[in-house]
C-alpha cells in the first residue's frame, strides 16, 4: 500500500469540536488584519471570499456573507445580491487563475447537511477538472492536492485584482470588489 504524506491535515484531526472562545471563525477572519494568513482573498460590501484551508481541489473557495446566520432566508435583498455577485466574480477569478473544466457550488445548510460550520452560512465553490476524481478519493478515501495554498492564494488574488472595478489595498490584503 502506498502512503500519501499530508501533515497539514493533523490540524483538522486534532481540532476541538467547539471553538474554545466561542468565536465564529467566519466572523473573526474579516475583522483580523491578516488576510493572507487567513486566506481571505477578496471582499465586497456584504461578503468575502476565503480559500478553504482543507480544499477538495486547488482553488476551493467559500463565499461568505458578513452577517452571522445559518439561515439563508435571514439575508436581506442587498446581502443576497452582493453574495450572488461575489460568487459570480469568484467563478471568473478561478476560471482566470486556474482554468478548470467546471465547478461544483453549493451550501451546506443545517446540522444534517454535513458542513463543519453550520451557524454561519457559506457557499462552497470547487473548481473541477475532467479526471480529477480517480481511485484515491473513491477507493483510498484520500484527496491529493497538487498545489500549495499559498501559491493558489497568489494566483486567485491576482485574478481578482485584474477584474474591472477591483482595487488592491496598499498592505496587499484582500482585493476589494464592487
Amino acid at each position: 500500500m502506498r502512503q500519501v504524506f499530508a501533515p497539514w491535515r493533523i490540524e483538522w484531526v486534532r481540532r476541538d469540536e467547539e471553538n474554545p472562545d466561542d468565536t465564529c471563525v467566519f466572523c473573526a477572519f474579516p475583522e483580523d488584519d491578516a488576510d493572507r494568513e487567513n486566506l481571505v482573498v477578496a471582499r465586497s460590501e456584504h461578503a468575502f471570499v476565503l480559500l478553504n484551508n482543507y480544499p477538495y481541489n486547488p482553488g476551493h473557495a467559500m463565499v461568505i456573507p458578513y452577517a452571522h446566520t445559518g439561515a439563508y432566508g435571514e439575508l436581506d435583498d442587498e446581502q443576497l445580491l452582493d453574495h450572488a455577485r461575489l460568487k459570480q466574480r469568484t467563478f471568473d477569478a478561478l476560471e482566470t487563475a486556474l482554468g478548470p473544466d467546471g465547478f461544483n457550488a453549493g451550501l451546506n445548510l443545517g446540522d444534517g447537511a454535513g458542513g463543519s460550520i453550520d451557524d454561519h452560512l457559506h457557499t462552497h465553490v470547487v473548481p473541477r477538472w475532467e479526471g480529477d476524481t480517480n481511485f484515491m478519493p473513491v477507493i483510498g478515501d484520500t484527496s491529493v492536492i497538487v498545489e500549495a495554498l499559498e501559491d493558489t492564494y497568489d494566483r486567485v488574488h491576482e485574478a481578482f485584482a485584474d477584474q474591472e472595478g477591483a482595487t488592491v489595498p496598499e498592505d496587499g490584503g484582500a482585493v476589494l470588489v464592487e
